[in-house]
């Protein structure tokens, strides 16, 4: 049996995600160019219109988010990619895109902030910005890259997130991993799964556009497909239109809720190294989870019993699995690249069941494995 071999490329991150978003059905680009994440619009406005898919580059990220909610509303495949400042612009029109439930992707490569902070640099400062960043009540499906090839595979699970639960989805790579370049595997494209929004199973006049009677991920139909309804970001009823009825607002909310939650077995995705003896455990994302498995096999080497739990998709948060880890082991290490902002989450998981210890750095230098080992060391030691 003759079967189609993987493509093996040297690329970069920011290619890497953009072949990614390609390989999952790409449609429909808009974006502005910023640094760090300029290179994805750079190769899809190449190699999308050759596919039949449509690139815009708009005057600036708030027109970009509000194009990209259009384009899919409209029943394309939409992705924008941005940094920090970008996406503090593009915050409102996410929040349209989570009350409109339009499948979309956002990249941010992130650097140094705030403000216009430090352009060519790293760090992991806007995870919280990604889960909190637009006004109201609402949740949001957030994934972290820690490699070039994670670059390429979790942006076509990010389309594939977006599309299942009709909700935009908020792919997290940082400018470590978007300028680096290493070795990648594309496989065959009868390889790639995909999957397509759930399509209408009523005829047009018994359709609704917010429907729960079909679970918490209503069906969706593009506008032009023959069904006629409305939209709005007003808080709404289950055919679209603006209400203030405390019982409609009540179930609106409260299904979007439940449809984005770590209970969900398709929105809990971690990785766990060297766990099933570890008394010490470092919690990381991104980047800093090669500083961390590298540590751990230092740390192994030195008789120290150090696991990894790797964070993929960070938010919803994985609670009970830190809360599990938290029953296994003593001490419990976060480290990061901002002042502290997952290590909140973990010490909520945690509820004084291990110690949790962060370690933080704003320079936008990356972690060394050497620096968690010796955190380790000192929590064994009795320090902090």
């Amino acid at each position: 049996m003759i079967t189609a071999q993987r493509e093996v490329v040297f690329v970069q991150g920011n290619e890497a995600c953009a072949r990614g978003a390609l390989a999952a059905g790409l449609q429909f680009f808009a974006g502005y160019p910023i640094t760090p994440s300029t290179e994805i619009a750079e190769y899809i406005s190449q190699e999308l219109p050759k596919r039949g898919g449509r690139f815009l580059q708009m005057e600036d990220e708030i027109a970009s988010m509000a194009a990209l909610v259009g384009a899919s509303m409209a029943g394309a495949k939409a992705m924008t990619a941005t940094s920090g400042p970008g996406f503090s612009l593009m915050v409102e029109n996410i929040g349209l895109a989570a009350m409109l439930e339009a499948p979309c992707v956002i990249v941010n490569a992130q650097r140094g902030g705030p403000s216009t902070g430090l352009p060519t640099q790293t760090h992991q400062a806007d995870v919280m910005q990604a889960r909190w960043g637009s006004h109201g009540d609402y949740r949001i499906i957030v994934l972290t890259a820690a490699s070039v090839q994670e670059s390429f595979t979790l942006t076509i699970k990010a389309f594939n997130l977006a599309e299942q639960f009709r909700s935009p989805v908020v792919l997290l790579l940082e400018e470590a991993s978007a300028h680096m370049r290493e070795k990648i595997e594309i496989p065959p494209r009868e390889e790639i799964k995909l999957v397509e929004r759930l399509g209408p199973t009523v005829p047009p006049e018994e359709y609704l556009p917010h429907d729960d009677r079909f679970g918490d991920v209503p069906p969706f139909v593009a506008y032009g497909k023959g069904y006629r309804y409305h939209t709005t970001g007003l808080t709404h009823d289950t055919a679209g239109f603006p209400t203030t009825r405390y019982d409609e607002i009540d179930a609106l909310l409260r299904r979007h809720a439940r449809k984005i939650n770590e209970e969900i077995p398709a929105l809990r995705d971690v990785e766990h190294y060297r766990m099933d003896d570890a008394e010490l455990a470092v919690v990381a994302f991104g980047s800093s989870t090669r500083a961390a498995r590298g540590a751990v096999d230092m740390a192994r080497a030195e008789g120290l019993k150090l696991g990894m739990i790797k964070l993929v998709i960070v938010w919803p948060f994985p609670t009970a699995v830190i809360r599990d880890a938290a029953e296994q082991v003593e001490h419990l290490i976060v480290p990061e690249l901002n002042m502290g902002q997952i290590v909140r989450e973990v010490e909520r998981a945690a509820c004084g069941r291990a110690g949790v210890h962060s370690m933080t750095k704003v320079t936008s230098e990356i972690w060394a494995p050497h620096e968690i080992v010796e955190k380790a060391h000192s929590l064994l030691g009795g320090g902090d």
